[in-house]
Formats: C-alpha cells, structure tokens, sequence
C-alpha cells in the first residue's frame, strides 16, 4: 500500500496525555494509515477542542479518541460528519459528569490553581491501570511523564472542557459510520457499562474489552488495541 493508499487516521488522548498514549498503535499501523495525534491541551471547551482538531485534519479521515479524546470525537462528529469516515471511542462515555464526578474535578481545579498540581501521582495509578500493571515501570513512567508534561495549566484547561461538555447519548443514533466502541475489563473510571450504552445506540457499532486492562489499553494491551484498530479500518 503507498502512502497516497492509505487512510489518515487522527488520534485523541485523554485527559493528561499526549502523543505517548498511541506510540504502539502509531508503529503498528504505519503501513495501513498515515496517523497523526491532535494536541489536546490548548483549549478550554469540547467544542473548541473539536475545531481545533478539525482545523488540523485532513479533509476526510477516521478518528479514534480514548476518555477525554472520546468526549472531543464525538463533538467531531457533531460538528462536522461529513469528514469522518471512522469511528473509534475508547474508555470513554457519552454521557455528562454526574453532581459527584462534577465535585471531584472542581476539587482538582482548585488545587491545581492553589499551586498543588501533582499530575498522575502513584497513589493515583490505580484508577488509571489494571492491578497487575502497577508493577510495570516502564508503563508507569510513561504514565507520570505524559501528565507532567501537559502540566498545571494543560490540566485546569482539560477539566474545564470535560466539566462543560454536554450529555451526547441523543446524538449516538445519528453515527452513520463504521464505529468502534471498546475498553478495558478493568477501567475503573468509564466501565464496561458506559460502553454497553454506548454500542446499543450506535448503529452497528462493534464493542470491544480489553482483558487485564484499566483506562489505558493503548499502553496496556498495546498489541490487542493496535489488532482492533487494524480490524476496525479494514471494516466494510
């Protein structure tokens, strides 16, 4: 396949990631896709995130977000359908913050702004992996590195645009593309339920676990994500 052949494939982290997040997925598709990630730092909203991503698109491509990725992919798709040919959303979720989940970010914000950001702190990594990854350094050190580097003020700009986003459950039923809806078994922060609800109201969508994985399948189970990327591409 030349590179005129292949599809471009844009690909959103989440919330305190950066490009590290997709490195296994970005190497093991580079003979099917020519993929590109999308900073998601510079903004303050979804929506802006959004334009932003489709400002630095091209002008027809598939799209893969995981978490706060998934909440910007999905604006992407509200924003301009036509341009996406690919859906993919990772442990992520279609609906708004519930009061509790709205509480703890602003707690987050206030700290960070009171000079107490920490980033991805160890006592934080076990919401974001499965238990038996926490001995893995290497992950972890990927993990620690991508938060410190999008930073306190990266940070305050993520969870206002999370905090602001809307509830897009009534929108699913409008995805007209082959869409990708997966997770891992163990993602404590967006679990397998969201993503029952979310594959339910996509028309034709694939749902996809990933076994021994938290939050972060990418870095988790690069090999079984970069699989169903491979798989989901070459969908008819």
């Amino acid at each position: 396949m030349t590179a005129a052949d292949r599809p471009e494939l844009v690909l959103l982290p989440g919330l305190l990631c950066d490009g590290a997040l997709w490195q296994a997925q970005v190497a093991a598709l580079a003979d099917v896709a020519t993929c590109r990630v999308v900073d998601l730092t510079g903004h303050d909203s979804i929506a802006a995130l959004a334009r932003a991503v489709l400002a630095a698109a091209p002008p027809r491509f598939a799209l893969a977000g995981l978490s706060m990725g998934g909440y910007v992919a999905q604006e992407v798709v509200r924003q301009a359908p036509e341009r996406v040919t690919r859906l993919a959303l990772l442990d992520t979720s279609a609906r708004a913050d519930a009061d509790e989940q709205r509480a703890r970010r602003r707690g987050l914000i206030e700290l960070a702004q009171k000079g107490r950001f920490k980033g991805v702190t160890p006592r934080l990594l076990p919401q974001l992996v499965a238990p038996e990854r926490l001995a893995d350094e290497r992950l972890v050190e990927i993990v620690l590195g991508m938060a410190a580097r999008v930073g306190r003020d990266g940070f305050l700009r993520q969870q206002k645009a999370i905090l602001g986003r809307p509830d897009g459950r009534d929108d699913l039923a409008r995805i007209r593309v082959p869409t990708l809806v997966a997770c891992g078994r163990e993602d404590r922060l967006t679990p397998l339920v969201l993503h029952e609800e979310m594959a339910a109201l996509i028309p034709s969508a694939r749902l996809i676990v990933f076994e021994r994985a938290g939050h972060l399948p990418p870095l988790e189970r690069p090999e079984a994500v970069s699989d169903a990327l491979l798989g989901w591409l070459r969908a008819a």
